[in-house]
């Protein structure tokens, strides 16, 4: 144990040296400005965030991955990933969409044989695929008050640009306050430990006191009592931490580094201009700020995700009603680290930026309008920006 710590402080020691020695991040590293403590949080959570979970630990029996870099390893752990999630309901004649089934996830694998296999009830009609989000810069985000994002959403388009951006306001799970959602597709996470219980029993179906239900995926409560072998919750206190795994995720997603910016060359400085001048701006934020924090690194940090983290109709949404979100709204994406992406949009549809550019629609009917009257030079720029972020 002594020369564990001893190892953790030797890297925490060069990590800060490199910091103040303004060496470039590499994607997966520490954000700048953490204590030893927070360190090794980073580190045990990263450990835990590599393990590949077992059926006797409680993975399954419907499941999407068998841990968390499963769907988050693009460049490198805490990235994304091409792996979609399935989801399904129906939409009724009126337009209304509705949960059938009790659920709108169905899950893609399952233990210990098929007679668990999640089913899509037959009365879907709409049935959707949605991408894992990068996660690096996850602390940075979750520390932006929720008041600032109030203050930008624009429902019933005041200024009258067409845009009319809504803040996901939704009933946190782990806090059990009203907060403004941020994270997923449909902005139905506000927070980090949220999120982590949600996905370990959603995508893993292992179990925590925050999600105590095993995940149906459209199978009867009879069916996953004979499969569902391990006693629920399945995330317990470690009594030696005094940590449960899904806080141990929270640390390494908190501490999580952004990606550093890539080549800025004077093509994608005209390419900024380009950006802001046709109102690509107007959602992909490029700045926002962290409120005042317990940790210095979050504290009062200028966060470049290019990102209002809200929710927008683009004319790109996957058909699914999700906590605030209405079927046609999709959380703005946030742009960091866009350059080490493929493929683009929430379902993978775009291997390109132009391809996803040519996506938008609705509230972006304005700026799309603009960007196909910009010349090639000042559109070739746009990309170059964008290729740099």
């Amino acid at each position: 144990m002594k020369k564990a710590l001893a190892l953790s402080a030797l890297v925490w020691i060069f990590t800060v040296l490199s910091v103040a020695g303004q060496a470039p991040a590499s994607p997966g590293e520490v954000l700048p400005g953490v204590t030893p403590r927070e360190f090794e949080e980073f580190r045990i959570g990263l450990e835990d965030f590599r393990e590949i979970e077992e059926a006797s630990e409680g993975l399954g029996p419907l499941f999407n991955g068998t841990g968390c870099a499963s769907c988050h390893n693009v460049p490198v752990i805490g990235g994304g990933s091409p792996m979609t999630e399935m989801r399904a309901g129906t939409r009724d004649a009126d337009g209304t969409f509705r949960v059938v089934g009790g659920t709108t996830l169905y899950q893609l694998f399952s233990i210990p044989d098929h007679r668990c296999q999640a089913a899509v009830p037959s009365e879907a009609t709409v049935v959707a695929r949605r991408m894992s989000i990068p996660l690096f810069g996850a602390g940075l985000i979750e520390a932006i008050p929720d008041e600032t994002l109030l203050a930008m959403e624009d429902p019933f388009d005041r200024d009258g640009d067409g845009i009319s951006g809504r803040a996901a306001v939704i009933t946190d799970v782990a806090t059990k306050q009203r907060r403004v959602g941020r994270f997923g597709w449909k902005a139905q996470v506000a927070t980090l430990l949220t999120f982590s219980g949600d996905a370990y029993t959603n995508e893993m179906g292992i179990t925590n006191d925050l999600f105590p239900q095993e995940p149906y995926g459209g199978i009867s409560e009879e069916r996953m009592r004979e499969c569902d072998r391990v006693k629920d919750p399945e995330d317990v206190v470690d009594p030696r931490t005094g940590k449960r795994a899904i806080d141990n995720f929270e640390s390494f997603m908190k501490f999580l580094a952004p990606l550093s910016r890539g080549p800025i060359t004077d093509t994608a400085r005209t390419g900024e201009q380009v950006f802001n001048a046709i109102g690509c701006s107007s959602c992909h934020v490029p700045a926002l700020t962290t409120g005042a924090n317990a940790s210095a690194a979050l504290n009062r940090k200028t966060v470049p995700l290019y990102s209002d983290l809200l929710l927008h109709d683009i004319g790109t949404g996957d058909g699914i009603a999700q906590e605030a979100a209405q079927p046609a709204e999709i959380r703005t994406p946030a742009l960091w680290g866009l350059r080490v992406r493929r493929p683009l949009m929430h379902d993978g549809s775009a291997m390109t930026v132009t391809e996803a550019l040519r996506q938008h629609g609705g509230e972006a009917s304005g700026v799309m309008e603009r960007y196909r009257r910009a010349t090639d030079d000042l559109r070739r720029a746009l990309m170059a920006f964008l290729d740099s972020l």
